[in-house]
C-alpha cells in the first residue's frame, strides 16, 4: 500500500469508529431505559396489586387523558431487552475499539518514514482516547464498570469530534525535535497516563452526582456502584496512572529535552502546565491518605488536576505560542503586517513554530 491508501484507510478506520461508538452509546442508552422501565414497574406494581388492577410483572402509567390505567411493558421483557443491549453495546464498542486503533496504525504507516502515530496534537488525542477505551474494556469486568459506559463513549465521541473538525493535520514527517526514539518512551507514557486519568476522572464526576443521593432507589444513580467502590476505583487508577505520569515528565520529558536542546528544564510553558498536573495528582493521593480530604474534597481536587492536564495538553498549544512544543498543535500560521522602511529591510513575517 502507498502512503495515501494508508492515510486513507486511518480516517476512514477513524470515521468508521466513530460511528460503532455512537451505536454503542445507542445501546447503551436504550439498556439504561430498560433499568429505568424495570424501576417504574417496582414501584407501580404495588398499588396495582393493592387496587387490583394488575400483577406485579406489570407495568402500569397514568394516562395524560381520562386518568385511565395502561400497561407499557412486563418484567421479563424489560429485563432481557436490558441484557441484549448491553451485551450489543459492549460488542460494537470492542469493535470500534479495534477499528480505532487501526487508525492509529494506519497513521503511522501513511507518514514517510514510518513513524509512531503521536507527532502532533490530533494524532495524540487519537491516541489517548484510544487507551481510555482499551483501559474501560480491560477493567470491565474486574470494576464491573458497564454503568460507566455511556460516560465513556461519550466522552470518546467528543473528544474524536475535535480532534477531526479542530485539530486534524495531513501526514508529516516528523520535525527534528522529534525524531528521536525519546517520543516512544515519553509519549506513550504520556499517552496512557493520559487516558487513565481520565477514566478516573469520571468515576470522580459520578462519585460526587452520587453523593448527592446517596440512598437513592430509583433513577441512573440508583444502578451506579456506592460512593464507597466509586472512590475505591477512581483512587486505584489514579495510583497507577501517577507513577506513569511522573515517569513521563519528571524523568523522560528532562532527558528528552537535554538531548534536543542541551538543557533538563526550560520553563516552557507546557513543561510547567505538566509539573501542575503532576503537582495536583500529588496532592490528590495526599488528599486521599489523609483523613479530613478523603471523598468529596478529593474528588474535586482530581477533577481540577483532570482539566490541568487537558489544559497542557491543548490550551498551552492554543494560548502560549512561544512554546518549545508549539510543533505538536495544529493552529494556523498568523498573518503579521509587514511595514518597509528606508532604515530598515524588508524582512519576512514570523510564522508560528507548528
Amino acid at each position: 500500500m502507498t502512503d495515501a491508501s494508508w492515510e486513507v484507510l486511518s480516517n476512514q478506520a477513524l470515521a468508521a469508529a466513530g460511528v460503532v461508538y455512537f451505536l454503542a452509546l445507542l445501546c447503551h442508552l436504550v439498556e439504561w431505559a430498560a433499568l429505568l422501565g424495570k424501576d417504574k414497574q417496582r414501584a407501580a406494581a404495588p398499588e396495582l396489586v393493592a387496587a387490583g388492577q394488575a400483577g406485579p410483572d406489570t407495568v402500569a402509567a397514568d394516562s395524560t387523558e381520562g386518568g385511565t390505567t395502561e400497561a407499557t411493558g412486563s418484567g421479563p421483557d424489560l429485563d432481557h431487552r436490558r441484557a441484549f443491549f448491553g451485551r450489543l453495546g459492549l460488542l460494537l464498542t470492542i469493535v470500534a475499539t479495534c477499528c480505532h486503533g487501526v487508525s492509529l496504525v494506519g497513521r503511522g504507516m501513511a507518514a514517510d518514514p514510518n513513524r509512531v502515530p503521536w507527532g502532533n496534537m490530533y494524532e495524540f488525542t487519537v491516541a489517548g482516547t484510544f487507551v481510555l477505551s482499551v483501559a474501560y474494556l480491560a477493567l470491565y469486568r474486574k470494576f464491573k464498570l458497564a454503568w460507566l459506559a455511556p460516560l465513556v463513549l461519550i466522552f470518546n465521541l467528543a473528544c474524536l469530534m475535535i480532534a477531526v473538525i479542530w485539530l486534524y493535520d495531513p501526514v508529516a514527517p516528523l520535525t527534528e525535535a522529534l525524531n528521536s526514539y525519546w517520543l516512544v518512551i515519553h509519549v506513550v507514557s504520556a499517552v496512557i497516563a493520559t487516558g487513565a486519568f481520565s477514566l478516573a476522572g469520571l468515576l470522580s464526576i459520578v462519585y460526587l452526582l452520587k453523593l448527592r443521593k446517596p440512598g437513592a432507589t430509583t433513577g441512573l444513580l440508583a444502578h451506579v456502584p456506592s460512593t464507597d467502590v466509586l472512590e475505591r476505583t477512581s483512587y486505584r487508577i489514579h495510583a497507577f496512572a501517577f507513577p506513569v505520569w511522573t515517569f513521563a515528565v519528571l524523568i523522560t520529558g528532562p532527558i528528552w529535552a537535554h538531548e534536543a536542546w542541551s538543557r533538563y528544564w526550560n520553563w516552557d510553558p507546557k513543561e510547567v502546565w505538566a509539573f501542575i498536573t503532576w503537582v495536583v495528582y500529588a496532592g490528590y493521593l495526599h488528599a486521599r491518605a489523609t483523613g479530613g480530604w478523603r471523598g468529596r474534597n478529593a474528588a474535586w481536587i482530581s477533577l481540577i488536576g483532570l482539566a490541568s492536564l487537558w489544559y497542557s495538553f491543548i490550551g498551552v498549544n492554543f494560548f502560549n505560542d512561544a512554546s518549545q512544543h508549539s510543533y505538536a498543535g495544529s493552529l494556523p500560521a498568523p498573518t503579521t503586517a509587514v511595514v518597509q522602511t528606508v532604515d530598515q529591510p524588508l524582512a519576512p513575517a514570523p510564522t508560528a513554530n507548528l
